[in-house]
């Protein structure tokens, strides 16, 4: 049976692909999504744009049309000429100072909300490491997970994550929300980064992912809220073991953010105690 063809799977990929100018937009793109605290779904479904191909300009190997990045950069609250224009390259490593923070929990925590407003306030980088899975194998996450399994994006997973290690990378980052299931994986992120769970109820979960504009956690599937509930109860144990845990349904966006705030602050000054063990 013949493979089913993608509407955006490479149509806008001739030469100039990763060139100076194309990387410098996709920074751009990836730094007003991350400001927005969007998604690349979120942006996906804003821009009308597939999420693979969001991915392929974010990692500056699409030479995007320009109705497309029109489509875009509206969906950024910006214009086409404004994500071009002065686009920035790519600051030195070295100048992100501070601790490595990690963020945990379930789709609809509000990681990337809390982390890239936390982030912005702080000046430092924001990533997610879904996003950098996506562009080192050039596809979306659905597509990753359908062509090639779970275990592909659990090897590709731990290679990202070992890589902004290495690099001494520092800021924030959003893992998925079964990194934790990972052991290997999971023991690299306590031992090398300052991790906090994002707990919230299972409501705001559940309500938070269809307020993102994604109906599909309730389409055809009429106990996809106790399933939640199941994950959370399964998961628990691992969440707990986070250095520290930051309850956002308690808090609410701009108590969390603060709390947040406070947890680097007192990591960069090196009051934070190490990861529990076990």
């Amino acid at each position: 049976m013949a493979a089913r063809k993608k509407p955006d799977a490479g149509a806008d990929e001739p030469e100039g692909a990763g060139s100076p100018l194309l990387r410098a937009l996709g920074e751009r793109v990836r730094e007003r999504r991350r400001a927005a605290g969007l998604t690349l779904r979120d942006l996906g479904v804003a821009s009308g744009v597939s999420e693979r191909f969001l991915v392929l300009v974010e990692g500056g190997k699409a030479n995007v049309s320009v109705v497309r990045l029109d489509a875009i950069a509206r969906a950024l609250d910006t214009s086409a000429s404004a994500l071009l224009a002065d686009a920035p390259t790519e600051a030195p490593r070295a100048a992100a100072k501070g601790p490595l923070v990690a963020l945990l929990g379930l789709r609809g925590a509000g990681k990337t909300t809390l982390g890239s407003r936390a982030a912005a306030r702080l000046g430092l980088p924001f990533v997610e490491l879904d996003s950098l899975v996506a562009t080192r194998a050039g596809m979306s996450l659905t597509e990753i997970f359908e062509m090639h399994g779970t275990a592909y994006f659990r090897r590709l997973e731990r290679e990202e994550l070992a890589r902004l290690v290495a690099r001494g990378d520092r800021g924030i980052v959003a893992t998925s929300g079964s990194l934790v299931t990972d052991h290997e994986t999971f023991e690299l992120l306590r031992r090398e980064a300052v991790t906090v769970w994002l707990r919230a109820r299972p409501e705001d979960h559940f309500q938070r992912v269809i307020d993102q504009g994604d109906a599909r956690p309730m389409a055809s599937r009429p106990a996809a809220m106790e399933e939640l509930r199941a994950i959370l109860r399964a998961r628990r144990a691992l969440y707990e073991r986070a250095a520290h845990i930051l309850d956002t349904s308690a808090l609410g966006l701009e108590r969390s953010i603060d709390r947040l705030v406070k947890i680097i602050h007192a990591a960069s000054r090196g009051r934070l105690p190490p990861p529990p063990v076990g």
